[in-house]
């Protein structure tokens, strides 16, 4: 299982990854959740422009034999999804860190990135 370095995780499985000036942000699944659900046949998120706080749902993630939902890292406003998911569901299993990435971020209080999980302490928590 991989856990890259450079992104922060969530208790819920989501990582987080910042752009260079740290005002955005990009979101997805960990390759452990997306190994916990199975194939990915459906992904849906809140529209472009929905401003939401840490942990509210932004989507669901729907695979072949159940549905979960997606919760942002940290509270900001959604600038993008990733339109490939519509088509290609699977990248998510296929690529979680890169290709399978679900949405872009404008992220509203940098502090809550520094409570989330570095790598290692991530991988601990799934074992």
């Amino acid at each position: 299982m991989d856990f890259p370095d450079d992104l922060y995780y969530t208790e819920d499985h989501e990582w987080l990854r910042l752009s260079d000036d740290g005002a955005t942000a990009t979101v997805g699944i960990t390759d452990f959740a997306q190994g916990e659900l199975g194939d990915i046949v459906f992904v849906e998120v809140e529209p472009d422009g929905t401003t939401l706080e840490q942990d509210e749902v932004f989507g669901t993630v729907e695979a072949v034999k159940t549905v979960s939902e997606l919760y942002m890292p940290v509270s900001g406003t959604l600038q993008s999804f990733n339109e490939e998911l519509e088509a290609t569901p699977e990248l998510v299993n296929d690529d979680p860190y890169g290709e399978g990435w679900m949405v872009t971020i404008t992220i509203e209080d940098a502090a809550e990135v520094e409570a989330l999980m570095p790598a290692k302490d991530y991988e601990a928590m799934v074992g």
